[in-house]
């Protein structure tokens, strides 16, 4: 078989619900709205520091990323999960098509009262699983600031490598960040 080509053509998409130990991902739809606002409302001053999008952050925001991942998902663009523990939206997570042809970039965050459980490294884990599995994809790739240390340790956990760090032309763009990207990648042969 040839570098890169598999012997399955995988999946278009990936599955809808995924479970990974104590939590579950599921598709965002409409109606997460509410849990969506009260989960971001709460977690403001945790995600300001990295997230540009949270210091302005308003209902009216919260329903265009509801629309968008719908859109997004139908596309095939991105896939955006909202992360659930016992029934509860305590964060959201994806795996979006912007680092080229053959790549998924995974991006997450989790509410500040369920840190240091491991949540956000079995959420990403059931990500890399199905990623993987999805027709075209090699590689998977983590992107975040410098600065932001928590990011890192969920990619270094889960066996991803450190291959480059950016500095951003336009510097930082929030206020926790240094203005350089680090880029950790794991490809399917790992």
């Amino acid at each position: 078989m040839a570098a890169g080509l598999r012997e399955h053509p995988g999946m278009e998409e990936p599955a809808e619900r995924l479970s990974s130990d104590r939590v579950e991902l599921r598709r965002w739809r409409m109606t997460d709205l509410d849990a969506l606002e009260q989960a971001i409302y709460e977690s403001q001053d945790h995600l300001v520091p990295w997230m540009p999008w949270a210091a302005t952050h308003d209902r009216q925001q919260t329903i265009e990323f509801l629309t968008r991942s719908h859109d997004e998902w139908e596309t095939r663009q991105a896939f955006g999960y909202a992360i659930t523990c016992s029934a509860t939206v305590i964060g959201s997570c994806g795996l979006h098509r912007r680092i080229g042809a053959g790549g998924l970039e995974i991006g997450y965050w989790i509410h500040p009262g369920w840190t240091g459980r491991g949540l956000v490294t079995m959420a990403v884990s059931g990500l890399v699983s199905q990623g993987f599995q999805l027709a075209g994809i090699d590689r998977l790739e983590i992107h975040h600031d410098a600065a932001n240390s928590a990011s890192g340790a969920v990619a270094r956990r889960l066996g991803f490598t450190e291959i480059e760090r950016v500095r951003v032309p336009e510097g930082p763009c929030a206020p926790g960040e240094v203005g350089v990207d680090v880029v950790w990648r794991m490809t399917e042969d790992r």
